[in-house]
C-alpha cells in the first residue's frame, strides 16, 4: 500500500533519525567488525509467536478501587489488563529483533512469554516448526526449551544474587544441564567470562556483584545465559541500567554473539537509535498491539505510522537549532478497558472516524508494514492527515532524506534489505563519533 496524501510528507524527512542522533550513541571507532558477512546468513527461523496474548486477570477490591462482584453474578466476566494482543513475530538465526515502545507497551511481558516465564492466554509458540506446549515450567519438556531460549534481565543489580561469587552463578547452569563435570568446571566458566571480555577469566571467578560494576555485572549475567549453549537470546532491556560510557560495549558485545554465535536475538529497548543501530529488524508496540515492523533502516528513515512518526520526533537531535513542538500529546490509554478500534486514535493528529470503530489489521509479510487506516485507500480520507509533520522544526534543520517521500513506506521490501553490516558502516562514516548516551528514548515523558 502506498502513503494517502499528506500522510506521505508526515514527520518525513523531519521525523527520521538524522545521522548526528545516531552518531551520539555510536562513536565511529568502536563498531566491531563483522566475523560472519550479513548477505552469507541464511535468515532461518528458529522461534516464532502466531498471535500471542496475555490477559492478567485484575482481582478487584478496595484497594484497587474496583467493587466486588455483586452475589448472584458469579458469570459476569472478570476485568483483565490486555498487556499484549495477537503479536506475531518470528526470531530467525544469525539476526536481531528490537522491540521499541513506550513504558507499559507489552514489550517485558512479551519476552517472559517466549522464554516461558509466564504462560500465554492465547496464541502460539514454535520452536523450529514445532508447537511448544508448556502448561508449567517443570519437567524435562520445560528445561530442554529453557536451554535453548534463554533471557537477560535488565537490571543486573538484582539479577545476581548477592552473597554469591561469579562461579556460583556460573557454575549452576552448567551443573543443573549436565554440561560441565567438576574437573572441567573452572576451564568452561573461565572461557564463558572471556566470552563476554571479561579477561583474565581467573580474576573474576571469586569476585562477588557488590565489586563489580554494572557493566560488568550484566555481561555476567549474559555469560550465565550462555553457559547452557542457547539458540535464543531474549535481552529485556540490558543496557537501561549502566552508566552511559559502558553501553556500547554491551550492545557490541550482542552484536558479536549475532555474528559470532548466530544467535536469534530479541532486543528490547525504549532507545529507538540504538535499536537502529543494533538491529536487523524493529518491531513498535503501542498499548499491547504492534503498530509497525520492517527493516531497521525503513522504520527509522520512513516510518509510516504516526506513532513511530511521534517517537521519532521526539529524540532530541544535537543538530537541532529550534525547539521542537510536539503534536499528538497525551497519555496511554488504560489497557483496563482500552480504546475501541485503533489504540493510538486518542492522540493521534491524523485519527478519522473509522480509527475508533475498527481495529487495523497489521498485513502478514517479512517486509514494511504498519497497521494504520492511514494506509488504506479505501478507509483515509485526503483531507484528514494533515500535511505538516509531526513535529513543526523549520525545514532547514532537517536532515536530508535519503529516499523520496513518495516511496515510503516500501511495504514489500525483505528484511534482508538492512543488513547490520551496512548499518554499521554507516555509523562508522558518520563525521560526529561521540559516546554520550542517544537521547532517543521513548519512556511516558517522552511523548
Amino acid at each position: 500500500m502506498t502513503d494517502p496524501p499528506g500522510l506521505a510528507n508526515a514527520g518525513l524527512p523531519n521525523a527520521r533519525l538524522s545521522n548526528s542522533v545516531l552518531a551520539n550513541t555510536v562513536p565511529a571507532n568502536t563498531v566491531p567488525a563483522n566475523t560472519v558477512p550479513a548477505s552469507t546468513v541464511p535468515a532461518e527461523p528458529v522461534l516464532e509467536a502466531r498471535d500471542l496474548t496475555k490477559h492478567f486477570p485484575l482481582h478487584g477490591g478496595p484497594r484497587l478501587g474496583a467493587r466486588r462482584r455483586p452475589p448472584g453474578r458469579r458469570g459476569a466476566p472478570a476485568r483483565v489488563v490486555h498487556a499484549v494482543d495477537d503479536v506475531t513475530l518470528t526470531l530467525a538465526r544469525g539476526t536481531v529483533t528490537a522491540v521499541v515502545g513506550e513504558s507499559g507497551s507489552g514489550k517485558s511481558t512479551l519476552a517472559r512469554m517466549l522464554a516461558g516465564l509466564i504462560k500465554p492466554t492465547g496464541g502460539e509458540l514454535k520452536l523450529d516448526g514445532a508447537s511448544i506446549h508448556r502448561s508449567t515450567g517443570h519437567g524435562s519438556t520445560g528445561r530442554d526449551y529453557a536451554r535453548q531460549v534463554q533471557m537477560v534481565l535488565q537490571d543486573p543489580f538484582s539479577s545476581l544474587n548477592p552473597i554469591h561469587d561469579v562461579r556460583y552463578h556460573l557454575a549452576r547452569p552448567l551443573l543443573v544441564h549436565k554440561l560441565a563435570s567438576q574437573d572441567q568446571l573452572d576451564e568452561q566458566i573461565t572461557a564463558l567470562l572471556e566470552r563476554v571480555a571479561l579477561a583474565p577469566g581467573e580474576a573474576y571467578l571469586h569476585k562477588f556483584p557488590h565489586e563489580l560494576s554494572g557493566g560488568q555485572r550484566q555481561r555476567v549475567a549474559i555469560a550465565r545465559a550462555l553457559a547452557v549453549q542457547p539458540r535464543v537470546l531474549l535481552a529485556d532491556e540490558p543496557v537501561s541500567m549502566l552508566d552511559v560510557s559502558i553501553r556500547l560495549g554491551v550492545l557490541n558485545l550482542l552484536g558479536d554473539l549475532r555474528d559470532r554465535d548466530q544467535l536469534a536475538i530479541l532486543y528490547i529497548t525504549h532507545d529507538i537509535a540504538s535499536a537502529r543501530y543494533l538491529a536487523d529488524d524493529i518491531m513498535v508496540m503501542y498499548a499491547g498491539r504492534v503498530v509497525e515492523a520492517g527493516p531497521a533502516e525503513q522504520v527509522t528513515d520512513q516510518p509510516s505510522h504516526p506513532y513511530t512518526q511521534l517517537l521519532l520526533s521526539a529524540a532530541p537531535d544535537p543538530g537541532r537549532t529550534e525547539r521542537e513542538s510536539l503534536r499528538g500529546r497525551g497519555a496511554p490509554p488504560s489497557q483496563v478497558a482500552p480504546p475501541s478500534g485503533c489504540r493510538f486514535h486518542p492522540r493521534c493528529p491524523f485519527a478519522m472516524p473509522v480509527c475508533s470503530e475498527r481495529t487495523p489489521p497489521l498485513p502478514a509479510g517479512s517486509g514494511h508494514v504498519s497497521a494504520c487506516w492511514l494506509l488504506d485507500p479505501a478507509e483515509a480520507d485526503p483531507g484528514t492527515a494533515s500535511p505538516g509533520s509531526l513535529r513543526t522544526a523549520p525545514a532547514s534543520t532537517a536532515p536530508a532524506s535519503t529516499a523520496p517521500a513518495s516511496t515510503a513506506p516500501a511495504s514489500t521490501a525483505p528484511a534482508s534489505t538492512a543488513p547490520a553490516s551496512t548499518k554499521r558502516g554507516a555509523a562508522e562514516s558518520s563525521p560526529h563519533p561521540s559516546t554520550a548516551d542517544s537521547a532517543g528514548g521513548v519512556g511516558e515523558e517522552s511523548v
